[in-house]
């Protein structure tokens, strides 16, 4: 880890940056291993979706997240909860639960296939975001990627046909809080460790969570209760190998085998639930990840750009 100083850091001029270690195998091996995780969490998810309620299948993983990460964030130095911005953490935090409820409520009207493919146009969104929420200019070439990835998303829901499902507003409200979740994780990263984030999340998802459950309470079963909690380990394991794999590769490098997550959710998808997904899903699942492959690449080239060095002051 290094430290260098910058007039916009939130630190009042020290900021901390850490650098990754090249191995960009283990990193792809990593978050390939991550969306295994990640799709046996959204498969079970669906399972569960059978006899408990959306809202209480987020409960029960946030449950699971906050229990990993109570002894984490004990062990860890420092306060865990004492952020240098403590209102975006909570915005995060609450993001991530809506990203995550609005997605399971989606699986059940929807085959997994078909709302994995869907929520890939998270890119999309965090274009839109980074201007608004960011300041950043966007160029030609990353809005004619965004607008192929609606094209994609719009392949793979076919509005105005008759296999159109107006459910698919959930994976897609879904993926519009994902990417509010990832935008605010780049606005609080230069101000906050790792494990405050985790923690902020894992605690104000449940205490968020914890609040509705009461109005949409189903007694689970016992089997119910242990794929609860399989969904929460899967979903807590995933996430954190993702941070792992970025110890060790750049997002750039990564980003391309995040969307073998699509793969193991069409195998689970049929083994489970024999849904098969047709040509159009696939075809217009090829199309947004060909527009978030080239958005990384863009967003790859702009990182290597040197600063704009700022005008000097006049004498005087």
């Amino acid at each position: 880890m290094t430290t260098t100083t910058s007039p916009n850091a939130p630190d009042g001029g020290r900021r901390l940056t850490h650098r990754h270690a090249d191995q960009p195998l283990r990193g792809i091996a990593l978050i390939v291993l991550s969306t295994v995780f990640l799709a046996c969490s959204d498969t079970l998810a669906k399972y569960l979706g059978r006899t408990l309620p959306p809202i209480e299948i987020g409960w029960i993983r946030f449950l699971v997240f906050l229990m990993i990460m109570t002894p984490v964030a004990m062990l860890s130095s420092g306060s865990p909860l004492r952020s240098a911005r403590p209102k975006l953490q909570v915005l995060r935090a609450l993001a991530l639960v809506a990203s995550s409820v609005l997605f399971i409520s989606g699986l059940q009207f929807l085959p997994i296939a078909e709302a994995s493919a869907t929520s890939f146009i998270a890119p999309l969104f965090v274009t839109g975001l980074s201007i608004v929420l960011l300041g950043e200019s966007i160029g030609i070439r990353r809005w004619a990627a965004s607008v192929v990835g609606l094209i994609g998303v719009l392949i793979v829901i076919r509005p105005g046909s008759a296999t159109f499902n107006p459910a698919v507003i959930f994976p897609i409200l879904s993926a519009l809080s994902w990417a509010v979740t990832l935008t605010l994780t780049r606005m609080i990263s230069g101000a906050d460790r790792a494990v405050v984030t985790m923690t902020f999340s894992a605690l104000v998802g449940f205490i968020a969570l914890s609040a509705m459950v009461p109005f949409v309470w189903v007694t689970p079963s016992w089997d119910g209760i242990m794929v609860g909690v399989l969904v929460g380990l899967a979903s807590t394991m995933g996430q954190w190998i993702v941070v792992l794999a970025y110890r060790y590769a750049d997002a750039s490098v990564l980003a391309p085998f995040t969307y073998s997550q699509l793969i193991w959710v069409t195998f689970l998808g049929f083994g489970m639930f024999g849904e098969i997904p047709d040509v159009w899903t696939f075809v217009g699942a090829a199309v947004i990840i060909a527009s978030g492959l080239y958005t990384a690449h863009r967003e790859r080239l702009r990182r290597k750009q040197p600063p704009v060095p700022a005008e000097p002051y006049p004498s005087p």
